[in-house]
């Protein structure tokens, strides 16, 4: 493929972009030709955001990252440690079982940061989903990432353009065999926010992925969460009519469908699985992407953005209950949440955390009361935040805005101000309830922005187009995404315990089993972690218990499960030891399946 001098699309991409149908049609060679030719297009898409402008920006903030953390100490602060260029913009992210973390978002077809960079409204190739996993065992260069694109489909756009399927503004969660399943997309069609009856399912082992039953409705924009029976309920999001009131997506749907088997092994992919509806209850969310939480008494609570649309809904029954309005009164934009960790139970309390730029207040909701409580205050107010739990049981918060894109100077305004530097500091809640400040990251990432806890305690942060764009270095080379890594605390106190071994089998709730350990003597506390599928400040899998440690004999621990999947709904957790000052091994994965 013949490309105009510095400008470099590489292979690994356009392989990604190569259609099935036209390589039935025109040849292996001749389809990459006309893949190529397309993403040119796209990294060409205009000329008037200069490299020079990308290039000087990058520059200042990373001279102002490396001013800012000067006054941070790793061991009391943490630090980040690495920035690397990605194939993707990471909108939407997903640690998979096999310790690799699948990345996906759209084909990029427009690279001045001061316009629209999503393909929201665009209909035929330019509406173009892509897909990348990587392996952090392969370090942070290219060969690190696989593309993994999306099956082909034909948007019923009136193009005739098959195309890899434009997932991005999905809702998506875990099945229990490790799997991700991801429901809905963008629709096109030249509306704003349309959505697509997409259900499609990622198998991390074999990297492939596998298309299910079409939903009843588009959703772009919807929540999905795993509950205790292992089903997923998926909510909210535009329908197929476009961005305004009645085009909500009200009804519930749930997958699998209630007569079908849930499948816990790893080497089934389920194939054109079928959904169903809830039959006379809805989730009527006048704003899109809901908190939803699978809580220790088998209930998903539903903690919407408008302080009055908070709801409990009961899988079993297919009911819902109205909950208390939140305290704030009003509306909180996209911002975090988490379910608190309890202990060896599962989370009773959530804790609302961003949505509000101009307020640093959070809030706390108990399933066990039923009532508001204020939460601990952070430093500032953010929306488009992202708060991790750590091993720990720590909280740590990473990337915020003022708005949807704005950074205080309006919306496709990619120049952050100066007075909007805290922004991009870290915070950290700890046992005590004290939120502190740390380190500055490098990208100011609020929007579209992720970050996820890594199987070794790092904490992997990407995401947000927009800044992406406006500071790359090298904006045609094909890596138009970024990602940096913090490294808390813990990981800069001292030794870090050992976890030799872990049950390559499925373990039963309720039950003991045995991993080993070369610290003994360091092994104080055995914690599962839920890993995280984030997306818009929203992920609804996290979760943190204790498990406690029976017996310690000659390196030998024997730990006890939680007790039912009330506590810890099934599928794949990262279990770490702790020693005395929290400092957390490098996890296994462990399988919680019933009747195992």
């Amino acid at each position: 493929m013949a490309q105009r001098p510095g400008l470099h699309i590489t292979e690994v991409r356009v392989r990604a972009a190569v259609l099935p149908a036209e390589v039935a049609a025109f040849g292996r060679a001749g389809a990459e030709a006309l893949a190529g030719r397309r993403l040119a297009a796209a990294a060409l898409a205009d000329d008037d955001y200069p490299q020079s402008t990308r290039t000087a920006s990058y520059e200042a903030l990373k001279n102002s990252q490396a001013d800012e953390n000067a006054q941070y100490q790793a061991a009391q602060s943490g630090k980040f440690t690495e920035y690397f260029p990605s194939p993707d913009f990471g909108d939407h992210v997903a640690l998979l079982p096999t310790g690799e973390v699948l990345l996906f978002s759209f084909e990029m077809f427009e690279s001045n940061p001061t316009k629209e960079p999503a393909p929201t409204q665009q209909i035929g190739a330019k509406n173009t989903g892509r897909a990348y996993v990587w392996n952090p065992a392969l370090g942070y260069g290219a060969d690190a990432f696989t593309a993994v694109p999306t099956p082909a489909v034909d948007m019923d756009d009136g193009t005739g353009i098959k195309r890899a399927a434009p997932i991005f503004c999905a809702g998506h969660a875990y099945l229990p065999n490790g799997m991700v399943a991801v429901f809905g997309g963008n629709l096109g069609r030249g509306v704003n926010g349309a959505g697509a009856r997409f259900a499609f399912v990622f198998d991390p082992w074999k990297k492939e992925w596998h298309r299910q039953r079409d939903m009843t409705t588009g959703r772009w924009y919807p929540s999905v969460v795993t509950g205790a029976d292992g089903r997923q309920l998926i909510m909210s999001g535009q329908d197929e009519r476009g961005w305004n009131n009645p085009a909500k997506a009200t009804s519930i749907e749930r997958f699998p469908a209630r007569d079908a088997t849930v499948s816990y092994d790893k080497s089934q992919a389920p194939d054109q699985a079928a959904l169903d509806k809830w039959k006379f209850v809805q989730a009527p969310y006048k704003r899109d992407y809901p908190h939803l939480f699978s809580m220790r008494d088998g209930k998903v609570y539903g903690l919407g953005r408008d302080a009055e649309q908070q709801w409990k809904f009961d899988p079993e029954t297919e009911s819902r209950t109205t909950l208390a309005d939140r305290p704030d009164g009003g509306l909180r934009n996209y911002g975090s949440a988490v379910p608190l960790p309890n202990g060896a139970n599962g989370p009773d309390t959530a804790l609302i955390l961003g949505g509000d730029p101009h307020s640093g207040k959070t809030y706390k909701f108990s399933s066990t009361t039923g009532q508001w409580t204020d939460g601990p205050a952070r430093s500032r107010g953010r929306t488009q935040d992202d708060t991790v739990i750590l091993p720990n049981g720590n909280l740590l918060t990473v990337n915020g805005a003022m708005d949807i894109r704005d950074y205080g100077g309006g919306d496709h305004n990619p120049n952050v101000p100066d007075e909007w530097l805290p922004l991009r500091h870290t915070e950290t809640l700890d046992a005590s309830g004290k939120w502190t400040v740390g380190p500055a990251q490098r990208l100011p990432r609020g929007y579209h922005s992720n970050a996820v806890l890594l199987p070794d305690g790092r904490i992997m942060v990407t995401g947000d187009e927009l800044q992406q764009m406006a500071n790359n270095p090298a904006i045609r080379s094909g890596m138009n995404g970024t990602i940096e890594i913090y490294e808390p605390p813990y990981l800069n106190q001292g030794a870090r315990p050992s976890l030799s071994s872990a049950p390559n089998t499925p373990v039963a709730y309720g039950s003991s089993f045995k991993v080993t350990t070369d610290t003994p003597t360091q092994a104080k506390r055995a914690v599962l972690m839920a890993p995280i599928s984030s997306t818009h400040s929203v992920d609804t899998t996290q979760r943190r218990l204790e498990l406690p440690i029976v017996q310690n004999v000659a390196g030998q621990l024997t730990l006890r499960t939680p007790a039912s999947a009330n506590e810890a709904p099934p599928g794949y957790y990262m279990l770490f030891l702790l020693n005395d000052a929290g400092v957390p091994s490098i996890a296994r994965w462990v399988q919680l399946r019933p009747n195992a």
